[in-house]
């Protein structure tokens, strides 16, 4: 269970770090993507911002409320931009349902390594 934690856990980091880069380093393309999806540009920054401290908050809060709200905050997340890419019919969707199996694999297992 530890592997399977480590592993998922690494890989939805990679792909929320990899998101958050997009969002500050191709700031410009992706104000054009979350115009088309509804959403206003100013949050970008604040967006990959939360995204950077709820990885922070998996990795190293001996907190596990705080774990909770992270994974919490990411649910959301990945939510809403699958309802986005979905209502606008952009084909973008896997992304968010990748993120979405990540994630609970790596909620699972460490909710199970909790037990």
């Amino acid at each position: 269970m530890k592997i399977t934690n480590y592993i998922s856990t690494g890989l939805f980091t990679a792909l929320m770090l990899f998101s958050a880069a997009n969002y500050v380093f191709n700031h410009e393309t992706m104000v054009v993507a979350f115009s088309n999806l509804g959403f206003p540009s100013w949050i970008i920054y604040p967006l990959a911002v939360a995204k950077l401290l709820g990885l922070a908050a998996l990795w190293f809060s001996k907190s596990d409320t705080l774990k909770e709200w992270a994974y919490a905050g990411f649910f959301f997340n990945i939510l809403l931009a699958f309802g986005a890419h979905i209502s606008i019919a952009d084909g973008e969707f896997p992304g968010a349902l990748m993120a979405f199996a990540l994630s609970a694999v790596s909620y699972y297992s460490w909710k199970k390594l909790k037990a």
